[in-house]
């Protein structure tokens, strides 16, 4: 079976390298790039793409849970993975599978230290996370002095980085609080360094960050939706690095005398007749059932066929009326042409929804050129 023969995510080596390079040109050659692999890469395969970017030369990757960097261990991924929601169950595997925890509160740091302990294990490499106003992890500045006080006398761990995360990088009118947080990531990076006596690596920007903020990118910047193709600033001139394609499974022509179209019979042919095309993609492949009925427009040989009827779990049908096109040709969900963003705004969401939306069961094929 070829690429071509099934539904599939195809993700363009070359997009991916390029956008690698645009955000590459806003840093100084001495700042590391973290780039974020979690939630199976944005949705868009995290073997594949981690590989990707060992490839285009990043420094180090990020992951949300444990289990996603073995995944990456076991595939073969060799960079630094930092794993960002790390809890406490799962240390023994972050520590056999060389990760990087996070640490966001001094009852995590305790709990790794008694592990290590254990193992008879020192200077093992971790992360602490500062609250600077996300309000979701980190230490706040007020449980500093506790952190400061138990780290001075632990020799089982080594603290490589401190970072916080941006509320609202993205926002132009939010960046007086912005600006605040890294007012006072700033403040508490340097406590910490201070109580450590040795100086951490610190990273705060994230994608928009990177964009907006470059004077504050410090020592590493963590790159996440951005690599993907997805950019707050208009002039930015991203490419989509995921295409989502499928094939049409049959054809039908119906007349108004022939009955409705799909579940709830919400598709009705128009009165000189319609042209249907089934595809094998529904709600339980990342289509939304909110983007049935005519709401989005999909490209099926270079023309926009609008969806009708309901959309199912495993197919939805296009209206393809006037539209040259057959039995196994390819129509394109998002990619170039709808754009992903278009679904997005459609449905009131982010893209990040729609490509985390995509099962596993829809192969991802890396595309070279």
């Amino acid at each position: 079976m070829g690429n071509d023969d099934f539904s599939r995510l195809e993700l363009s080596l070359p997009a991916a390298r390029a956008n690698y390079r645009y955000f590459r040109s806003l840093m100084e050659p001495e700042t590391k790039l973290l780039v974020l692999v979690k939630a199976n890469a944005y949705g868009h395969g995290a073997v594949e793409f981690a590989g990707m970017m060992q490839l285009a030369g990043a420094d180090y990757l990020a992951v949300a849970l444990p289990i996603e960097g073995m995944e990456l261990r076991k595939a073969g991924i060799s960079l630094p993975i930092m794993v960002l929601t790390s809890g406490t169950d799962f240390f023994e595997e972050i520590i056999s599978y060389r990760m990087e925890p996070s640490i966001p509160n001094l009852s995590t740091l305790k709990a790794l230290v008694e592990v290590l302990k254990a193992k008879d294990l020192q200077g093992f490499p971790i992360h602490i996370k500062l609250d600077t106003g996300m309000h979701r992890l980190g230490f706040m500045s007020s449980e500093l002095p506790e952190l400061f006080e138990y780290l001075k006398d632990c020799p089982y761990v080594s603290v490589l980085s401190c970072f916080s995360h941006l509320a609202a990088a993205e926002d132009p009118e939010q960046d007086e609080f912005t600006l605040g947080q890294i007012k006072m990531f700033i403040q508490n990076a340097t406590a910490l360094d201070n109580a450590l006596g040795y100086k951490t690596m610190w990273h705060i920007l994230n994608s928009s960050g990177i964009e907006r903020f470059p004077q504050y990118q410090f020592d590493m910047v963590r790159l996440g939706i951005g690599i993907y193709g997805i950019s707050s600033r208009p002039s930015a001139h991203l490419e989509p690095v995921a295409s989502f394609k499928v094939k049409v499974l049959q054809i039908k022509q119906l007349l108004p005398s022939d009955g409705t179209i799909g579940y709830g019979r919400l598709g009705l042919p128009s009165n000189n007749g319609t042209t249907i095309a089934t595809i094998p993609c529904g709600y339980a492949d990342g289509i939304n059932r909110h983007l049935g009925k005519g709401k989005v427009s999909f490209c099926v040989n270079g023309h926009r066929a609008p969806t009708i009827g309901n959309i199912c779990m495993d197919m939805c049908m296009l209206d393809v009326t006037g539209i040259d096109c057959k039995v196994g040709d390819t129509v394109t969900i998002f990619g170039k042409e709808p754009k992903v963003t278009e679904l997005a705004d459609i449905l009131g969401t982010i893209p990040y929804e729609i490509f985390t939306s995509i099962p596993r069961r829809i192969e991802r094929i890396v595309v070279r050129d």
